[in-house]
């Protein structure tokens, strides 16, 4: 990894889309980056709701929900690739001292996950930051009442091949800060925007007249 690369690592990173940012699965979104090197990036979309409620989603996949603090909660939009396929961020869930043998990488929508010593079977944890799980025992988990505390389910994820997420940072399309999980799981999905921006002392209103990216 060359040094340059090095000091803009934006993995545990909000990406926040600037207005000139049309695109309409993209426009005024907040993205965490679960993943960030010199052969892409891949986030979750984390303030677009989807269609599904999480209730649905379980009845779809013939689990019951048991988890009062989740019955009303949204299946998000997480991007534009793989958009029937769940994924499920939380804080970092952790056995002591043991890695699961019975972790498979082959099916995983990055190439090669960072695997770490996570309970459930195929999680990619991002460095200083939080745990993104697509098997479905984490499913499984929450349908018994146990799982994550704090957890935010999408279908589908965004993703940038070599070197275009850092172009488009330079083309003004996005602006980047250090992800709070606060924003992620204490603050309702239709303030997020404004709350990520904060992060970097803005509100949307001023964004026309910002260049460049913190």
């Amino acid at each position: 990894m060359s040094a340059d690369f090095a000091s803009t690592q934006l993995s545990h990173h909000f990406l926040i889309a600037m207005p000139g940012l049309e695109d309409p699965t993209f426009a005024k979104s907040v993205v965490y980056l679960c993943e960030h090197s010199e052969r892409g990036a891949m986030g979750l979309i984390i303030n677009k709701p989807g269609e599904l409620s999480l209730k649905h989603l379980f009845d779809k996949v013939e689990l019951p929900l048991k988890r009062e603090d989740l019955l009303q909660s949204n299946v998000l939009h997480g991007g534009p690739v793989q958009t029937e396929r769940g994924f499920v961020l939380h804080e970092p869930m952790l056995e002591e001292d043991t890695v699961n043998s019975e972790k498979s990488e082959s099916t995983e929508p990055p190439e090669t996950l960072a695997q770490s010593n996570s309970i459930y079977a195929s999680t990619l944890s991002v460095p200083g930051g939080l745990a993104m799980t697509t098997s479905k025992d984490v499913l499984e988990a929450m349908s018994n009442g146990s799982g994550p505390k704090r957890v935010l389910v999408t279908l589908g994820y965004s993703s940038w091949g070599e070197g275009q997420l850092e172009s488009e940072i330079g083309e003004n399309s996005w602006l980047t800060v250090e992800a709070d999980p606060a924003v992620i799981f204490d603050t309702p999905i239709e303030q997020r925007y404004e709350k990520a921006l904060a992060l970097l002392g803005l509100q949307s209103w001023m964004l026309s007249t910002v260049a460049g990216h913190a």
